[in-house]
């Protein structure tokens, strides 16, 4: 599965890496070591805790690695600003609301709602793909139905 990023996403990631890699993994065998010395293994509760912090820093290390393995990166020249679409930061009026906000929209990778970061792949990010300046989108939220008006895009 492609997995869409930006270049400012891509660099997250290899930063996130690198201290798992090296700061977290170090921490996580210092905490190994310190629980062997409690004694017996098959009975010690702090060795089990982290062995399984161990098991769970490797599984997300490989998680990261595959993503940057298999990601396409949003070149921001290449951005069509005629629509929504990948790496584009859209201007939206929400007239439930009846405010303007703005999101980016990146992949499932990246998103972080709380940052206006919106995955293509959520009912907003979706409702969105494609769509022009001055059209109205009908998005399905938990919440219920809601309609944007795209006011401008930008890449």
């Amino acid at each position: 599965m492609k997995i869409y990023l930006t270049a400012e996403g891509k660099k997250e990631l290899e930063a996130k890496l690198e201290y798992l890699k090296t700061v977290k993994r170090e921490e996580v065998t210092k905490a190994i070591g310190a629980a062997r010395e409690y004694g017996d293994l098959s009975e010690n509760s702090e060795y089990d805790t982290a062995k399984e912090a161990q098991a769970q820093l490797e599984a997300e290390i490989m998680d990261i690695e595959a993503k940057l393995r298999d990601s396409i990166l949003i070149d921001k020249k290449n951005i069509d600003t005629s629509k929504v679409s990948m790496g584009c930061y859209v201007k939206l009026f929400d007239q439930d609301f009846n405010e303007e906000v703005e999101y980016k929209i990146v992949g499932s990778a990246e998103s972080n709602p709380l940052k206006g970061l919106i995955s293509n792949e959520s009912p907003v990010g979706l409702a969105l793909m494609n769509a022009s300046v001055g059209q109205t989108v009908t998005v399905q939220t938990p919440m219920g139905e809601t309609k944007l008006k795209v006011l401008a895009i930008r890449s």
